[in-house]
C-alpha cells in the first residue's frame, strides 16, 4: 500500500486569461474550458486545474491571492483508498465523495486521494556518455524547441510547522523522509522506492503558510533547457535557472506563474530505495544550487539575460564574430 504520486492539482487564480496562455505555452494540453474553470493535462493525464479564485466550491486558501488550493494524490486501488480513509477519518475536514477521500493537512491545505487516473506513457530520454559508460553511440543528443511535461512531479509549500506536517504525511499515508534541513525543511517521497521527493516542506522564520512552487517532470536535461528557452521566448519571467540542485541532483529552471508562486521544469533527480538514509543539511545558497543562472537565458539570443537588452550573436560560428 502506497501513494503513487500526484494525480491532480487545483489553483484558485485571479487572472484566468493570463493563466490560460501561460500553461499552454508551458506545454500542457487544454482538456476542457469553462468561463471560470480551465482543465489542463500533462502527457500522462495528470490534471492541472485553474479555477477562478471566487468560485464557491474551491477549498479555502492558505494565503491571499492566486495560489494552490488542492492536491489530489493517486493510489493503486479501492482497498488502498479504504485503508487511508480509516487513517484520516478523524482528521479536520474529512470528506468522502465521488470516489475521493480527503481532509485538511496541518498546513491548512486541502488534500484528496483517489484511485489514480494517470496513464502509462513510454518516452525515450537522452542517452548519455561518461568516461566509464557510453550509452550514446553514433547518435546526437536531442534538442527541444519546447517542453511537453510528463506529469506534476512534486509540490513545495511553506509550512508553519514542518515536523508536524511531516509526521502527518508519514503516519497517515506512508511518506518517507529523503533528506532534511533540521527543524526547517523536509523532503518527502511517497514510498521507499521512488524519486527523491514528491513533497517538500519549508519553514520560513515568519512561519508563513503558502505555495513555493509546483514542479513538472520532463524527459531529460535537454528538455529542461529547450522548455525554458521557449518560455523565455514567449515573454515569461525566469525566477532562477537553469541550474542544478546538489540535493536531489536534479536540473531545474524556475518561472513565475500567473496562477500562483512559481513553476519548475526538472529532470534527472535521484532515485532512492528503502536502503537510503536521510541526510541533514544546513540551508545555504550552495546547498540549494550547485550552479544557477540568475534571471535566466534569453530564448532568442541564447545568452544570459541582463539589465540591458542582450546583443544577438554574430557570425556563423563562435570564432567568426564581428
Amino acid at each position: 500500500m502506497s501513494v503513487l504520486g500526484i494525480d491532480e492539482i487545483t489553483y484558485g487564480a485571479d487572472d484566468l486569461a493570463t493563466s490560460r496562455k501561460f500553461f499552454l505555452d508551458w506545454g500542457l494540453s487544454l482538456a476542457s474550458e469553462e468561463p471560470d474553470r480551465l482543465v489542463f493535462e500533462t502527457l500522462n493525464g495528470c490534471r492541472v486545474i485553474v479555477a477562478a479564485a471566487t468560485r464557491a466550491d474551491l477549498p479555502s486558501a492558505m494565503e491571499p491571492g492566486s495560489t494552490l488550493r488542492e492536491v489530489v494524490w493517486g493510489v493503486q486501488n479501492e482497498s488502498d483508498l479504504a485503508r487511508y480513509a480509516a487513517n484520516i477519518g478523524n482528521a479536520p475536514g474529512f470528506m468522502e465523495q465521488g470516489g475521493r477521500i480527503g481532509c485538511t493537512d496541518p498546513n491548512g491545505l486541502a488534500i484528496r486521494l483517489q484511485v489514480s487516473k494517470k496513464r502509462e506513457v513510454e518516452l525515450a530520454g537522452a542517452e548519455y556518455n561518461t568516461w566509464s559508460r557510453k550509452g550514446r553511440v553514433n547518435q546526437a543528443s536531442p534538442a527541444y524547441e519546447k517542453a511537453t511535461p510528463i506529469e506534476v512531479g512534486h509540490v513545495v509549500f511553506f509550512a508553519k510547522d514542518v515536523p508536524a506536517c511531516e509526521q502527518f504525511y508519514v503516519d497517515n499515508f506512508g511518506f518517507v523522509a529523503s533528506d532534511r534541513y533540521p527543524g526547517r525543511g523536509a523532503f518527502l517521497r511517497c514510498a521507499p522506492d521512488g524519486g527523491h521527493h514528491d513533497l517538500f516542506l519549508l519553514q520560513r522564520p515568519d512561519k508563513h503558510c503558502g505555495l513555493n512552487h509546483v514542479a513538472f517532470t520532463v524527459r531529460d536535461i535537454h528538455e529542461v533547457f529547450g522548455g525554458g528557452l521557449h518560455i523565455s521566448r514567449c515573454g515569461w519571467d525566469t525566477q532562477l535557472g537553469p541550474g542544478r540542485h546538489p540535493i536531489s541532483s536534479a536540473y531545474f529552471w524556475y518561472f513565475k506563474n500567473p496562477a500562483g508562486a512559481l513553476v519548475e521544469y526538472y529532470a534527472d533527480e535521484d532515485q532512492l530505495t528503502a536502503d537510503w538514509q536521510p541526510r541533514e543539511f544546513e540551508p545555504g545558497p550552495t546547498v540549494f544550487a550547485e550552479w544557477a543562472i540568475d534571471g535566466g537565458i534569453d530564448g532568442t539570443t541564447r545568452r544570459q539575460k541582463s539589465g540591458a537588452a542582450p546583443a544577438a550573436p554574430t557570425g556563423k560560428f563562435i570564432t567568426d564574430r564581428k
